[in-house]
């Protein structure tokens, strides 16, 4: 791990985003029906949390983070894909930028999972940091 004792205690944050894109008819019937595995949103927001939560048991050498928050939001992006923001906060001496990625990653991966068995063709794709803030790089936009 890097050794990040020297770095100060700061207010951090980082946002970051997953896609997931359907076949034009999955779409369509999950938005009118929903998933035939329950509360897909609701799922996957959970599922999202807590897999920012357990970053540090998931990557090898990072580090273990104080979460103050973390939030998950989702957007339809017409014609065939819902996004996944996953956004995180804390005081400490080095970024959520990991924590942001994982949970977008595993929201979207928890999406495909409830859906999968509706068509072979869902995509999980554009995982990307959006907004990292704090530290020395003090904030802005990572897109």
């Amino acid at each position: 791990m890097v050794d990040v004792s020297q770095k100060p205690v700061s207010l951090r944050h980082a946002r970051a985003s997953a896609r997931v894109a359907f076949p034009p008819k999955v779409f369509g019937a999950l938005l009118e029906k929903g998933s035939p595995k329950g509360d897909l949103l609701g799922t996957a927001r959970l599922a999202a949390i807590q897999a920012a939560k357990r970053t540090a048991d998931l990557i090898p050498l990072c580090h273990p983070l104080p979460l103050t928050h973390v939030s998950v939001e989702f957007r339809t992006l017409p014609p065939d894909a819902i996004e996944v923001q996953c956004e995180a906060r804390t005081e400490a001496r080095t970024g959520v930028e990991m924590e942001a990625l994982t949970g977008a990653a595993i929201g979207a991966l928890t999406l495909y999972d409830m859906t999968k068995a509706l068509d072979p063709g869902i995509v999980i794709r554009e995982i990307r940091l959006l907004e990292k803030g704090g530290g020395k790089g003090g904030g802005g936009s990572a897109a």
